[in-house]
């Protein structure tokens, strides 16, 4: 590269307070925004995503070199500097990068340009996010130039949720013999999309072939999701009065009592038909579950740990109050079924566990370090991000504390030690990608 590459730095985040997130302090993001930047957390106002990197829609802020600023609050920084180091004066993360492209290391900088090519967040779900789908690279092109208001970027957005608590999520859809069991038993579904729809898959066999199968589920599904609002709004009324009774001689099944609490959220909502079609996830702390383009999903309750390409482009079609693209969503999907592989994560030594997903932009890194314990991140030759989630401890040798959220350039070694414990979150580019293009060059 030539240049000397700039050392680690501090990073002031974005927040986002979509209505589904939780409240005040009972929200992981908002603790982590307060002490972040410094600013209080108002009780009554949702806290839902907590975004880390160079995204337009929720930009980072370099606030100073980490070395003299790891530990304090930006209003701390801003003493130090005469208390006219505002925001609104500082350097984007994006443009810090632009101006310092040695920092993504050069494997990164070929393939992606200058540019952080992940987003990292941690999101505090309270009540379901929507029905939706990402584009494929292609379709968000596209749907960027035709719509650039609702679609905010031209890039895919392949992600992955890791969870810090309980987490639930609707993703892909059940197989064929499960989509039987619900044309069967939910009859709502049948009077919305008629007789001959639900026949075909009643009569559909795996040795009908792939095509077959996805021809009938996409029938069945866009029937559903097109489907008038007087019509689901009877049907829906019917569908909550049957279970309603049936609790009363029966133990619901998870589904049906997720339907019911999904009720309670958005009252009427296709979306709570539409969810007997897919497959209920609940992850435990440290599961992860990725989703690439195209793939139908929502997130329903608890928190986690994300990360994606960077890019904030989404097809709703349900559950949700915002703008809802069906046709597209109804187009645009794989309509492959399989439950979704859970990832648990590998333990690369006694305090980091690595989850990998099958994409290039990113993988993350949890370190769960005891007290006065420590451990050592290997230099990479890709830019990493990182997030305290609790506790403290020191990187090399500055304190960390929650809140604190840094970014390290490429081939850069990080040493960790706690004092009180401490679990940190490491975004990076993907490590198979880094290592394949090794082998390219060497070759």
């Amino acid at each position: 590269m030539g240049a000397e590459i700039p050392g680690i730095v501090k990073l002031k985040c974005s927040v986002k307070n979509y209505d589904w997130g939780k409240l005040g302090k009972e929200s992981a993001v908002a603790r982590l925004y307060a002490k972040n930047s410094g600013e209080e957390v108002d009780g009554g106002e949702p806290y839902a995503e907590f975004w880390m990197g160079t995204h337009e829609s929720g930009p980072s802020y370099v606030v100073a070199a980490a070395e003299a600023t790891i530990g304090l609050t930006v209003s701390d920084v801003e003493g130090k500097d005469g208390g006219d180091r505002k925001q609104g004066d500082a350097v984007s993360l994006k443009d810090w990068i632009e101006r310092n492209p040695s920092v993504l290391g050069d494997k990164v900088l070929q393939k992606w340009g200058p540019s952080l090519p992940f987003l990292f967040k941690v999101l505090s779900v309270e009540k379901a996010l929507s029905i939706q789908a990402h584009p494929d690279k292609d379709l968000a092109a596209i749907l960027h130039k035709e719509q650039p208001g609702m679609y905010k970027d031209g890039n895919h957005k392949p992600e992955m949720a890791l969870a810090l608590t309980e987490f639930e999520a609707l993703c892909g859809f059940v197989d064929l013999e499960e989509l039987k069991t619900v044309v069967h038993y939910v009859p709502e579904i049948t009077e919305v999309v008629g007789g001959s729809c639900a026949d075909q898959v009643l009569n559909t066999s795996e040795e009908d072939g792939a095509k077959k199968l996805k021809e009938v589920l996409q029938s069945l599904f866009t029937g559903l999701m097109s489907a008038s609002k007087a019509v689901i709004s009877e049907k829906i009324s019917k569908l909550i009065s049957r279970l309603s009774l049936k609790c009363k001689v029966r133990k619901l099944t998870e589904k049906e009592e997720l339907v019911l609490r999904l009720e309670k959220q958005y009252p009427g909502d296709i979306g709570l038909l539409a969810a007997f079609m897919f497959n209920y996830v609940k992850l435990s702390p440290g599961e992860a579950l990725y989703l690439g383009a195209n793939e139908p999903h929502a997130y329903i309750h608890g928190e986690c740990v994300e990360c994606m390409a960077t890019s904030d482009n989404v097809v709703r079609a349900g559950l949700t109050p915002k703008n809802r693209d069906v046709q597209t969503l109804c187009s645009m999907l794989t309509y492959k079924q399989d439950f979704p592989e859970i990832l648990l994560g590998v333990p690369t030594n006694s305090y980091t566990t690595k989850y990998i997903p099958p994409f290039d932009e990113f993988e993350v890194d949890c370190y769960t370090i005891p007290e006065e314990a420590s451990t050592v991140v290997p230099a990479v030759p890709g830019p990493s991000v990182f997030v305290v989630v609790a506790g403290e401890g020191t990187m090399h040798a500055a304190v960390i504390a929650e809140g604190d959220v840094l970014f390290a350039p490429a081939n850069t070694e990080i040493s960790l030690e706690t004092i009180s414990g401490c679990v940190v979150y490491r975004a990076g580019v993907n490590s198979r990608f880094l290592e394949e293009s090794d082998t390219t060059n060497q070759n």
